[in-house]
């Protein structure tokens, strides 16, 4: 069997796309099939999904025009040699600006032969139609042949070198600076640069695989693998960009036609627990809900005896509620026992899975006393900050520990001893 893999992918194809939001959401979630053909790939409950993207052909296009490139320029990368314009699509992350190209436009000021010095060569005096005088010297502009009490390099008032040295000494202005442009952008703003072929590439960050949590059973869903996608839309600079594979994933992969590349990425630790009769506790909102819907498939399929109790949340119920008949017929069915839903703007309050896991502190504590596995998928800056907090508050009243205690239960016991309190963040 072939080892698939990031440098070796497969080549799939979509058999479904479709968004999950109701009407009037703000938000642009898909989910999307991929065909698994003859590849042989195998994959558990948990695991995810490597996807190639290809960055925008519109990106690459001004790139080239604002380079003045035909795009068939050879230049060397990582994995070879080859054409400007395939490196800009496949091998380079254009989709946003990196620190080190920023950085390495010190050495390319206009002329790409080096930074350009302004020097005084000549001084003669001229008389003017109304009686005024004009100096100028003649001179070679050499050290030793300058007008005395003239400066030998005279640097002019460049706005993109003003930006430039801002950037370069100021991190807070660097970060700030790359988090909204891609190479177009800097591009304008540094118009006065030219480059080599090989000098463009250079410095941009190479092209990376996006690990998507799979958010399907292969049993349940035998032949295909299952993602639940975010798409990342934004408007910055007067144009309007997507993330690189969402947007690759939405706009440009059509069902049936557009060759992809993906390989398996295994998990080793965001698993099932090895026995069927013990309860799980899955706090999933947005497109966290992913390897529970795998998760749930796969307990539906084993007939385990353990008891499931899923906390989902999103912006509003309308808009939001991915796979509602699909949970609806889990719970008809008591495999999906216990199910709280939160919605941050549905109400006057802002609800989120943490404020409905301190409701059920008491039972929550109660299915991780009697060794209940306790999941966490979704956002690594807050909501999973915020609900690892949480369980330690929770084990900390109802078990009657101190904080420290609680903290060392939940951090050293549950999650590095026992390996019960897994995570998927990102």
């Amino acid at each position: 069997m072939t080892d698939w893999n990031a440098k070796n992918p497969y080549t799939s194809k979509l058999t479904e796309n479709y968004v999950l939001n109701g009407k009037g959401s703000g938000k642009e979630t898909r989910h999307i099939v991929f065909d698994l053909g003859d590849s042989g790939l195998e994959y558990k409950a948990g695991d995810a999904l490597g996807v190639i993207p290809i960055c925008p052909p519109e990106i690459v296009a001004d790139l080239l025009s604002l380079g003045g490139f035909t795009g068939e320029e050879q230049v060397e990368t990582n994995l070879g040699i080859c054409s400007l314009h395939e490196a800009l699509s496949t091998r380079y992350e254009v989709h946003r600006v990196s620190k080190k190209w920023i950085e390495g436009l010190g050495s390319r000021v206009v002329s790409g032969d080096g930074p350009i010095e302004i020097k005084i060569v000549s001084r003669d005096r001229v008389s003017t139609s109304d009686g005024s005088t004009v100096m100028s010297w003649n001179g070679s502009g050499n050290e030793d042949d300058l007008p005395s009490g003239y400066s030998e390099i005279i640097s002019p008032n460049d706005p993109a070198e003003e930006l430039w040295n801002k950037l370069t000494s100021d991190p807070k202005s660097m970060e700030d600076y790359m988090w909204t442009r891609d190479y177009v952008d800097t591009l304008r703003d540094f118009s006065n640069i030219s480059f080599t072929p090989q000098e463009f590439i250079d410095g941009m960050d190479r092209l990376k695989p996006r690990l998507y949590s799979i958010a399907s059973s292969p049993e349940f869903e035998p032949g295909t693998v299952h993602l639940t996608v975010g798409i990342v839309r934004y408007s910055y600079h007067e144009r309007d960009k997507a993330g690189l594979t969402t947007g690759y994933l939405s706009d440009r992969c059509i069902v049936e036609e557009t060759p992809i590349g993906v390989f398996m990425s295994p998990t080793r630790s965001f698993i099932l627990p090895e026995k069927g009769d013990v309860d799980c506790i899955m706090v999933g909102p947005g497109t966290g809900i992913a390897p529970f819907r795998a998760f749930l498939q796969q307990r539906d399929l084993n007939g385990d005896s353990g008891r499931n109790w899923l906390f989902f949340g999103d912006w509003t119920e309308e808009g939001e509620y991915y796979y509602k008949e699909e949970m609806d017929d889990w719970k008809d069915r008591g495999i999906l026992n216990k199910h709280d839903l939160a919605w941050s703007r549905d109400g006057s309050e802002k609800v989120y899975v943490q404020h409905l896991m301190r409701e059920n502190g008491s039972e929550i504590w109660d299915w991780i006393h009697g060794g209940g596995y306790f999941y966490v998928c979704g956002d690594k800056s807050r909501m999973a900050k915020d609900v690892h907090q949480t369980l330690i508050d929770i084990c900390s009243e109802h078990g009657e520990m101190s904080q420290e205690d609680a903290k060392s239960f939940v951090e050293e016991s549950m999650m590095k001893k026992e390996k019960r309190y897994l995570r998927d963040v990102y």
